[in-house]
């Protein structure tokens, strides 16, 4: 069965160095993504962060696995104690003075089906409101 990613693409007025800083800086990641106490862009970096809703908290467990300095970040993201194993992906393309940020998920059907938690929609609602809000707000302040 054909698996389509979760694909969500977001236009800001910043440069691809504003948003590349802000998904790659620790410091600035806690002001807009998840609390994440270090961050390298580096390949086999391992970070983690927990996160949830009010319901359940999650520890998700991640590996940087590609880096393209301003242009493309890929990391793994799971969660201990699940099965299931997916990539994120954020890709940066300049335009001008703003930069179209396209952020790809795959492998979200190997999460859990029965959870709620780990339905396509939630990942979509959490993913719309990361980048429509989160990340806007933060680099175009």
């Amino acid at each position: 069965m054909e698996h389509e990613p979760l694909v969500v693409e977001r236009t800001y007025n910043a440069t691809a160095e504003t948003v590349w800083d802000a998904i790659t800086n620790s410091a600035k990641m806690k002001k807009w993504y998840f609390d994440i106490s270090a961050f390298k862009p580096e390949p086999g970096f391992e970070f983690e962060f927990t996160a949830g809703s009010d319901k359940k908290m999650y520890k998700h467990l991640c590996k940087v696995v590609d880096v393209d300095p301003l242009k493309k970040l890929s990391y793994s993201w799971r969660y201990e104690g699940y099965p299931g194993s997916s990539v994120v992906t954020f890709e940066l393309m300049p335009t001008g003075h703003e930069t179209v940020v396209r952020l790809t998920h795959t492998g979200l059907e190997t999460f859990p089906q029965d959870s709620p938690d780990f339905a396509l929609a939630s990942f979509t609602e959490g993913w719309n409101y990361i980048l429509g809000k989160g990340l806007k707000e933060f680099v175009e302040s």
